[in-house]
């Protein structure tokens, strides 16, 4: 696997299962792009503005699958059941959509746990096998740099003034490491970005 971000604004996803599986990964589409989720019955926590298609999926006949599947950039099996998931991504590759599968023989698309802030999306993946500990590691992230969207907004500010500063490229990437590891300014960032950066200011740039 190679990890890509992709903007898949408009695009259709198609997602097999209305359980809670379903839901979680719908709602990870929902108001990005164009979602659909086939099922007998439906989450109440399905998100809002999902077209919903109410079908019997393990009954269905292949040239159903492959009608609804052909023209979807992604079509996502999350039935509790991996025979049934294992042919919906069959014929999903089938037709040319890209196939994840919550439980059975994979897709060619992995879905990560995601932390996502104002200017940051870190992505997080164990290949399927540990999606506790992908969780886990999202949440450290969340909870290790609360300030995180913030420290990017001040290193963005600080790479401009550096670079009216001073035209030396190694000194200037020297100067926003010691940032990032400077303990004390994102301590300050917690309390004010107004206060973060007059520190950084003091400290780095017209030291």
């Amino acid at each position: 696997m190679i990890p890509l971000l992709f903007d898949l604004s408009e695009q259709r996803i198609l997602i097999f299962g209305g359980g809670a599986v379903a839901t979680r990964k719908a709602r990870a589409f929902a108001g990005r792009s164009r979602v659909t989720v086939v099922s007998r019955s439906f989450h109440p926590d399905l998100p809002p503005g999902v077209e919903r298609v109410e079908a019997e999926i393990g009954s269905m006949e292949d040239e159903m699958l492959r009608s609804l599947c052909t023209g979807v950039f992604l079509v996502i099996a999350a039935t509790p059941d991996p025979a049934i998931n294992d042919r919906v991504v069959r014929i999903a590759r089938e037709v040319g959509a890209h196939a994840n599968n919550a439980a059975g023989i994979p897709g060619d698309v992995q879905l990560p746990a995601v932390s996502r802030g104002e200017r940051y999306l870190v992505a997080v993946s164990t290949s399927g096998e540990s999606p506790g500990i992908a969780r886990f590691i999202r949440e450290a992230i969340e909870r290790t740099f609360p300030s995180l969207d913030r420290m990017i907004a001040l290193q963005g500010r600080l790479r401009s003034a550096l670079r009216e500063r001073s035209g030396d490229q190694g000194e200037r990437s020297a100067i926003l490491r010691r940032v990032l590891e400077d303990q004390e300014v994102w301590a300050a960032l917690d309390r004010d970005e107004a206060q973060a950066w007059q520190l950084v200011e003091a400290r780095y740039v017209h030291a």
